[in-house]
């Protein structure tokens, strides 16, 4: 096997990476909420029935910002069913996912969920641009963000919450040209009514952080015109465009799956480009930067057969939906993603993995019982702890392999972070599932002397997996052998694994 080689330089770097790359997603779907994050009565429950074991596993995870409470569930969404005591709040049919919402969890409890996972996570709401429009969005930030003294603040304030939330991050709606969502619309009709509700926002408060609508995936019949279309009308409105993808082997083809990343670097380079041209044609210096709140692993073709066998009659609390069991190939293809993300920090600001227990989620539960981490868990723990600083320019020099959808692809996947300290992190994926991967990074101006670790993600078999009964199957281990010697780092890459390689 040929030998891949990069090097590094402090004179080339990528950008800063901003906290809210590792943000994640709570929305209403499945057992997310309902005996994921929220389980009044379980062993574990605090007072307010918040699940101690998963803030202890979230706490771990790193999250940043945490989305919410959609998704397609916010297109139904009203915040006024959401707050209030709990044994009050109406139940209502939820379309977007064919079941039915108690509101038990509401606004109030997440942010009471927020600040016992710590002050590095975010709220990041959405409003519901689907059925609703201005004058809620309007209301429900009033509630949500003014001190006192008005008839929403201070029903917030009788509700028990005397300080505001302190929600700066919002997004304007969800996904809306999908055909799936509830008030779905044309790109001139979204463009109108979000450059309206963001207007109307920073009437109230100058200082928010907006995020406008992109298209649901690269593959829409509408992407990039839609992205045009709505940033014309809101580019001087908003911060943010939004991106979503999700990755699965389709047709069982592996290869072109673990190159899965490959995608989403073409999708956040055509969104970049799109967002520019807006910007030039405008003749604004305003840079739109990307958030890429939904991205992962999700096994989308199952869930689709699966939801055509639903009965209409039944409006089920809290089905099992969606939640997949990720294997080790899964997980490298998870770590390869981030690595993209991390490699378009300049312009990717947000990014929320999607979701965050249950639901194509790194933290699974059983109701009443335990609760465990998925392979992706590791990966993603992993970056949100080393992978904060700035990101070095990696140009790969690499192998090959070929792909059914991406044609020659390299088997290196790789992106390194300095600290703010000088030690340097490379964060590499072996895209082989049969060969070693040798590996050459050469280390200029960077007074590094030592491998403070090498940490893999791989197993002999690929299908390998943690489950209810054997939650800890598959966790990273240590490489030995990797060196640092002459300003050049020498290392072995398992086959199909995941690497975190720490420099000091």
């Amino acid at each position: 096997m040929h030998t891949a080689r990069f090097t590094l330089d402090p004179a080339f770097t990528v950008g800063e990476v901003n906290p809210r790359l590792f943000g994640s997603f709570v929305e209403h779907l499945g057992r997310c909420v309902y005996t994921g994050v929220f389980e009044p009565g379980h062993p574990t429950a605090d007072d307010q029935g918040l699940r101690r074991d998963v803030l202890a596993l979230v706490r771990e995870l790193g999250v940043t910002a945490v989305r919410y409470p959609g998704g397609n569930f916010v297109s139904g969404y009203r915040w006024e069913d959401s707050v209030g005591p709990a044994e009050n709040r109406p139940r209502r049919l939820d379309l977007a996912w064919h079941s039915t919402e108690t509101n038990r969890f509401g606004l109030s409890e997440y942010i009471d969920f927020l600040r016992k996972i710590g002050p590095q996570a975010e709220p990041m709401m959405a409003v519901n641009l689907g059925t609703r429009g201005v004058a809620e969005a309007l209301e429900l930030q009033e509630y949500a963000n003014h001190p006192e003294g008005t008839a929403l603040s201070d029903l917030r304030v009788s509700h028990g919450d005397k300080d505001p939330f302190g929600i700066r991050l919002w997004c304007l709606g969800n996904e809306m040209d999908g055909p799936w969502q509830t008030g779905h619309k044309t790109a001139e009709e979204y463009g109108r009514l979000a450059a309206e509700t963001a207007r109307a926002m920073r009437q109230l408060d100058p200082g928010v952080e907006l995020v406008a609508c992109g298209s649901s995936s690269q593959s829409m019949p509408t992407f990039a015109e839609w992205e045009a279309t709505v940033l014309k009308e809101t580019y001087d409105l908003v911060d943010y465009i939004s991106l979503h993808a999700y990755y699965w082997p389709e047709d069982g083809d592996l290869d072109s799956f673990l190159a899965s990343a490959v995608d989403m670097e073409s999708f956040i380079d055509n969104v970049v480009a799109t967002a520019d041209h807006v910007g030039a044609r405008l003749k604004s210096k305003k840079k739109i930067n990307l958030s890429f709140d939904e991205w992962n692993v999700w096994y989308l073709p199952e869930w689709e057969a699966r939801a055509k066998t639903f009965e209409q009659h039944d409006w089920p609390e809290a089905p099992r939906l969606l939640e997949d069991n990720y294997s080790v190939t899964d997980a490298v293809v998870f770590g390869s993603l981030l690595i993209a993300l991390l490699r378009h920090a300049d312009r990717v600001t947000v990014a929320c993995l999607a979701q965050l227990v249950n639901v194509i989620a790194p933290i699974m539960t059983e109701p009443g019982g335990p609760a465990w981490r998925q392979t992706t868990f590791f990966p993603f723990a992993q970056a949100a702890k080393h992978g904060r600083g700035r990101v070095l320019d990696v140009r790969v020099d690499s192998p090959t392999y070929e792909t059914r959808k991406y044609g020659d692809t390299d088997l290196l996947h790789a992106t390194a972070v300095r600290g703010e300290d000088g030690t340097v992190t490379v964060f590499a994926v072996n895209r082989s599932r049969t060969g070693e991967l040798p590996l050459e990074v050469a280390l200029n101006g960077l007074d590094l002397s030592s491998v403070v670790e090498h940490s893999a993600l791989a197993d002999a078999d690929p299908d390998a997996r943690n489950t209810l009964d054997d939650p800890e199957r598959v966790t990273p281990h240590t490489v030995d052998g990797t060196t640092l010697q002459d300003g050049t780092l020498t290392t072995v890459l398992e086959p199909l694994s995941w690497n975190v390689i720490r420099l000091a």
